[in-house]
């Protein structure tokens, strides 16, 4: 079954392999993902940034290993963002969360193997119920997974951002105590990842709306009016390729509801 169309294709979000490379650093904030070593992944991180997600995936994954950043990024992102089928997008994340195990044993030392395991088991925790997902051990594998992507790549603005999200999602499920004695969730320490992300990647909008959502969700009313700036900031940013338009959306149709 084919994978529905980014939304809000534009020429600004595709590349050439001299604009990618110019761009690179500035688009790679979010990962500090290393500049693709073959021409052939660097058409597959082309297709990303366009929002060809289904593309791009194809291409990585075709690369092997090697090709896992690229096409986990992109699946994720779509399952997050676009795909509609509650099944259909769980099962994405699983199919990823098995790569990333298997990618684990083979590049040990690759930050995005830890980072995308534990985004995709995240988001599936989402899915079913964060405090189901807790009861299958789930909780535990997306601490180590993102503690492991933090210590190979201490530049990885996402990685502080889930992490953020992990202390904030817990201790809003089950409390500060259980949440801190069982799970080492704390709400504190959930914001200052969030505003590490924010040091490391200032242009990020999905840290802003991640931050705004933590707040939103852990102190209601006492703290709305940053979450409110946060996710005004989310909205207002200039996006620079298709995952960055999607978290501009998101940010405005939060700004709505």
């Amino acid at each position: 079954m084919a994978w529905n169309t980014f939304p809000h294709a534009d020429d600004a979000y595709v590349y050439t392999p001299a604009t990618l490379k110019k761009a690179w650093a500035r688009l790679h904030a979010c990962d500090a993902e290393p500049y693709p070593a073959t021409p052939e992944l660097v058409q597959a991180w082309i297709a990303y940034h366009a929002g060809e997600f289904e593309k791009a995936a194809e291409l990585g994954l075709a690369q092997g290993a090697e090709g896992y950043a690229v096409a986990h990024r992109a699946t994720c992102v779509y399952a997050t963002y676009l795909e509609t089928n509650e099944k259909k997008k769980l099962a994405l994340f699983l199919e990823v969360a098995e790569r990333c195990e298997e990618q684990q044993e083979e590049q040990p030392k690759n930050a995005a193997a830890y980072y995308w395991h534990a985004y995709a088991l995240g988001r599936y925790a989402q899915g079913i119920s964060v405090v189901k997902a807790l009861a299958q051990g789930i909780g535990a594998k997306v601490k180590n997974s993102l503690d492991a992507a933090i210590k190979l790549a201490p530049k990885h603005a996402d990685a502080h951002i889930a992490l953020g999200s992990y202390h904030a999602e817990i201790v809003d499920k089950v409390g500060a105590m259980i949440g801190g004695l069982t799970y080492g969730a704390k709400k504190e320490e959930g914001y200052k990842l969030f505003k590490k992300a924010l040091e490391l990647n200032p242009e990020t909008a999905i840290g802003r709306i991640e931050y705004a959502n933590a707040l939103a969700m852990l102190d209601g009313k006492k703290k709305m009016d940053e979450a409110i700036a946060l996710y005004e900031a989310a909205a207002a940013h200039e996006a620079r390729d298709a995952t960055e338009r999607l978290d501009v959306e998101l940010a405005k149709a939060e700004l709505e509801d």
